[in-house]
C-alpha cells in the first residue's frame, strides 16, 4: 500500500467515524439504537451505494468477534455490581434456559411456516435468540427504569452471548451431528471455564493494579481494559467462552475500587463506541441490498414468532420461580433487542460452508433492521404505560470531570508542606483571584468543604477550581502565600516559579 492510499484510507475512515458520531446524536433524539444508522451507513458505502465491494465473510466474522469482545468488556466495566448481584440467578436462567426455549420455538416456526431445512432452522433460531449487548447498553441506559429491571436486562445481555455462540458453532457442523451428552458436557465446560477465567483474572487485576505505581494515570485504563481482553483470549485459547470471561473480568475490575475509575469508564465507553461503529459499518458493507427484498417476508415471519411467542415464553418459563411482577415480565419480553450479534453470528455458518447459509445472513439483517426500528422507539412509551417509569422521571446523572471543560475550568491540587506560611492562613485571607475557590480539603484522612473562616494546617491537601485563564495567577498567589504568608504582597512576593 502506498502512502497516498494510506492517507486516502485514513481520510475515508475518519469521515465515516465523524458521520457515525453525528448519527448517534440523531438516533438518540428519536430513541433508536445507533446501530440502525451505522448499518445504513455501511449499506450506503457498499456495492448498492458508493460501490465499495466487500464480501469476505471470514474477515467479517473475525473482526466482528473482536469488536463484540470490546463491547462486552465495555459493558462489564460500566456495570454496577450492586445492581446485578441479586440478579445473577434470573439472568443466568434467561441466558441459558431462556435461550434454549427461544431457539426451539423460533426453529419450529421457521421450519413449519417457511419450510426451512432443520439445520438452517436451528441455526436461525440460535442466531436470533440472544439479546444484543450493544443495543441494550445504548438504549436502556437512557431509560430511568427500576434498578432491578435494568440490571436484569444488562446482565442477561452480557451473559447470553456465550451459550448462543456455542449453539451456533454446534449447528454449523457439516454434516450436522447432535450428541446430547457431548453437547451438555461441552456447554458446561465452556461456560464454567469462562466464568472461572474471567473472575480469576479480574480478581488478580484487582489485587495487583492498585499496588503498581505506574508512571502515568492514563496507563491504568489501558491496563484494566487490556486485562479483560487477555481474559477473552485466554478463555478462547482453552476452548472456553471468551465472551463471558471478558464480561465478568470487566465487572470484577470495575467494582473492586481500582484507581482512576472515572477515566477507565470513559476510556472503555470510547472504545466501545469505536467498536460498535466499526462493526456495524462493516456488517452493512457485507450485505447485498439487491437480495434483501426477497427475504423481507421470511424475516417478518421469523421476527414475529420470536417477538410474540418465543421471547415471551422464554421470559415466563425462565422467571417462573422468581416472583417477578407481570408488568416487568411484559417489558422484558418486548425489550429483547437484537443488534450486531445476530448479524455477526450469521457469518459463522457461511464461513463453515453450511448449504443455504447465505440466505440466513440476509434474513437476519432484515429482521434486525425492522424489529429494532419497531422496538427501540416504543420502549419508553411501553415503560410508561406499564407504570415502570415515574411521572417526573429523569435520567440518572453521571458525575465526571468533563463539565470542567464546558466552563473552561481546571481543578488544581496542592498540599501545605512542613514550614509553609500557608499554615494558620484562613480561606478568606488566601484571596485567590476571582473566580478561584477552594472546593475541598483533605485533613488527616477526613474530607470536608471549607468555609471562609476555615484555617489551613500543615499537611492539608487543597483542591482549587479556577478558570484556565486564571490558573497561572492562582498558582502564583498560592506560592506567594506559602512563601511569605497572608501579607505576601506587602513584601513584594509575587509567587514567581522557582
Amino acid at each position: 500500500m502506498s502512502l497516498v492510499q494510506l492517507n486516502l484510507g485514513m481520510l475515508a475512515g475518519g469521515l465515516v467515524l465523524l458521520a457515525s458520531i453525528v448519527a448517534t446524536r440523531v438516533a438518540h433524539r428519536v430513541g433508536l439504537p445507533s446501530l440502525l444508522l451505522f448499518l445504513a451507513l455501511g449499506v450506503l458505502l457498499g456495492e448498492g451505494g458508493i460501490g465499495i465491494e466487500f464480501d469476505n465473510a471470514e474477515l467479517a466474522r473475525n473482526l466482528g468477534t473482536a469488536a463484540l469482545a470490546v463491547i462486552l468488556v465495555e459493558g462489564g466495566l460500566t456495570t454496577k455490581w450492586q445492581d446485578v448481584r441479586k440478579l445473577l440467578a434470573p439472568a443466568g436462567m434467561l441466558a441459558t434456559a431462556g435461550v434454549g426455549i427461544s431457539v426451539m420455538v423460533t426453529a419450529l416456526g421457521a421450519h413449519f411456516l417457511l419450510g426451512v431445512h432443520w439445520q438452517l432452522a436451528l441455526l436461525l433460531g440460535a442466531i436470533v435468540s440472544s439479546t444484543d449487548a450493544a443495543a441494550v447498553f445504548s438504549v436502556l441506559r437512557v431509560l430511568p427504569l427500576p434498578r432491578r429491571l435494568a440490571g436484569l436486562l444488562e446482565a442477561e445481555s452480557g451473559f447470553n452471548d456465550a451459550p448462543t455462540v456455542i449453539l451456533v458453532l454446534l449447528f454449523s457442523t457439516v454434516p450436522l451431528q447432535l450428541d446430547p451428552v457431548d453437547f451438555v458436557s461441552g456447554l458446561s465446560y465452556q461456560l464454567t471455564a469462562g466464568v472461572v477465567i474471567g473472575v480469576g483474572l479480574g480478581w488478580l487485576g484487582a489485587v495487583t493494579l492498585p499496588r503498581m505505581a505506574l508512571p502515568a494515570s492514563g496507563l491504568y485504563p489501558l491496563a484494566t481494559f487490556g486485562l479483560s481482553m487477555v481474559a477473552f483470549a485466554a478463555a478462547g485459547s482453552l476452548n472456553a467462552s471468551g465472551f463471558i470471561a471478558a464480561y465478568l473480568c470487566g465487572v470484577v475490575l470495575a467494582n473492586s475500587g481500582l484507581p482512576h475509575r472515572s477515566a477507565t469508564r470513559s476510556f472503555a465507553e470510547g472504545l466501545g463506541w469505536l467498536a460498535q461503529i466499526a462493526l456495524f459499518v462493516l456488517l452493512g458493507l457485507l450485505v447485498s441490498p439487491s437480495r434483501l427484498p426477497a427475504e423481507a417476508l421470511p424475516a417478518l415471519i421469523v421476527g414475529l414468532v420470536l417477538l410474540l411467542v418465543a421471547r415471551p415464553l422464554a421470559v415466563v418459563v425462565s422467571l417462573a420461580g422468581f416472583r417477578m411482577p407481570w408488568r416487568e415480565q411484559a417489558f422484558l419480553s418486548w425489550a429483547g433487542l437484537r443488534g450486531a450479534v445476530p448479524i455477526v453470528l450469521a457469518t459463522f455458518p457461511v464461513v463453515q460452508g453450511v448449504p443455504g447459509s447465505d440466505r440466513l445472513l440476509d434474513i437476519v439483517f432484515v429482521l434486525v433492521m425492522v424489529f429494532t426500528l419497531l422496538q427501540g422507539p416504543s420502549l419508553r412509551p411501553l415503560a410508561k404505560r406499564l407504570g415502570l417509569l415515574p411521572r417526573e422521571a429523569t435520567r440518572e446523572i453521571q458525575v465526571e470531570a468533563a463539565p470542567l471543560d464546558v466552563l473552561d475550568a481546571e481543578l488544581l491540587s496542592t498540599s501545605v508542606p512542613e514550614g509553609s506560611e500557608l499554615h494558620s492562613v484562613s480561606i478568606r485571607e488566601l484571596r485567590l483571584p476571582d473566580p478561584g475557590v477552594v472546593t475541598l480539603i483533605i485533613r488527616n484522612g477526613r474530607t470536608f468543604v471549607p468555609v471562609p473562616e476555615t484555617v489551613l494546617e500543615t499537611g492539608d491537601e487543597l483542591f482549587i477550581v479556577t478558570t484556565a485563564r486564571q490558573r497561572e495567577a492562582t498558582e502564583r498567589r498560592v506560592r506567594a502565600v506559602s512563601r511569605r504568608g497572608r501579607l505576601a504582597g506587602w513584601y513584594g512576593e509575587r509567587g514567581d516559579p522557582a
